[in-house]
């Protein structure tokens, strides 16, 4: 069984912003050799997300303001968890209705997607340094 494990690193100037990282995915199955396997992408923080979803910019926008009216980020002092000194009780929201990560299959060494799909990196309490595995194994 053959296996890859790479890191995407990113640094986010914004609070939030939504990052199509399929191309680096694909590159990352065609680095690994494999051929039959599966890819599993996960965001490795708290407060980012990896999802599949269309590559629209309407939906992308429809996205980020349906999050923000389900977890706004303020006020501030209405999440508990920024009690601690943090500002970001609103990312950790975001992040668990998002997902932490996704798992395509890889059949003829290509990630194997249905129509439209694309894997983007969500990131709810950027400005700082941040990261994304990717595990591919298989055949």
């Amino acid at each position: 069984m053959k296996s890859l494990t790479e890191h995407l690193w990113f640094d986010v100037s914004k609070r939030r912003d939504y990052i199509n990282i399929t191309v680096q995915v694909k590159d990352l199955v065609t680095k690994s050799g494999v051929q039959e396997g599966l890819c599993l992408v996960n965001a490795m923080h708290i407060t980012a997300s990896v999802y599949i979803n269309d590559a629209e910019s309407g939906l992308i926008q429809d996205y980020d303001d349906w999050l923000e009216k389900l977890a706004p980020h303020e006020p501030i002092s209405h999440y508990r968890h920024n009690r601690t000194g943090e500002d970001n009780g609103d990312a950790h929201l975001k992040r668990q209705i998002m997902g932490r990560e996704v798992v395509v299959a890889i059949t003829n060494g290509q990630l194997d997607f249905g129509p439209w799909e694309q894997i983007y990196y969500a990131e709810f309490d950027g400005r700082r340094r941040k990261r994304v595995l990717v595990k591919i194994i298989g055949e």
